[in-house]
């Protein structure tokens, strides 16, 4: 349906808020491409300039992804999750593991002391689907998989903070994790994180939590050499 038609600022500012709303819910998953300028002219009912004032603005906050010549793609889902993605896109890729180990390690063990029966089934089915995904020898799928079963251990460590903390890093951690597995999937870099949904599923915290630290490092052999002078 149509925008209505309030004074410019506004009518930009209600363009803003639906664009952003078609990515907050998923209607435009991080890696796709929007629809064309004039196909969101046709949707909303406003003008070209109200249309491209806004998808600069959410490109300008980091939820959007100006590519010339391809089109828009979605980089992000929230503000502070594009300032997380450019701000650590350079970051040293020790360095990302690290963090990611201290999170998930942590809710990992919250996760075994309070998950419920609808957390357990949601694991079993996304770890299920991780397998589909890697058996089909499709590593951007894989990657998909592997990050939402992740988030999903967060999440069932029932910390609103450290979930969405962990959701806003999202895009930064599936980064580290294609450079992770490579353009190929191969036998060396598969990790079995059945013992994770058991540890949590038999409440065992210190397993889930020694479980959780040890997936980011399985695949990165070699010594820690500090940066700087």
């Amino acid at each position: 349906m149509p925008l209505s038609h309030p004074r410019r600022s506004a009518l930009s500012e209600q363009v803003i808020a639906a664009l952003r709303a078609q990515i907050t819910s998923g209607e435009w998953p991080v890696g796709s491409r929007i629809p064309t300028e004039p196909e969101l002219v046709e949707q909303l009912g406003v003008a070209r300039n109200t249309v491209r004032e806004a998808v600069r603005a959410l490109a300008h906050n980091g939820l959007l992804d100006i590519r010339q010549g391809s089109g828009t793609y979605v980089v992000a889902t929230s503000e502070l999750a594009g300032v997380m993605h450019r701000r650590f896109t350079d970051a040293d890729p020790r360095h990302i593991a690290e963090l990611r180990s201290t999170l998930e390690s942590g809710a990992a063990k919250l996760a075994a002391e309070r998950r419920t029966e609808k957390d357990l089934k949601q694991l079993d089915a996304l770890l299920l689907r991780r397998e589909e995904a890697w058996e089909s020898g499709d590593t951007e799928a894989f990657v998909t998989a592997d990050a939402t079963f992740h988030l999903a251990v967060v999440a069932a460590s029932h910390n609103d903070v450290m979930t969405a903390m962990y959701a806003d890093l999202g895009e930064v951690l599936r980064d580290w994790l294609r450079e992770d597995v490579g353009e190929e999937l191969t036998p060396e870099s598969y990790l079995d994180h059945t013992p994770l949904v058991d540890a949590i599923r038999a409440s065992d915290a210190e397993a889930a939590a020694a479980e959780a630290a040890g997936y980011p490092f399985q695949c990165r052999p070699g010594p820690f050499t500090p940066s700087g002078d």
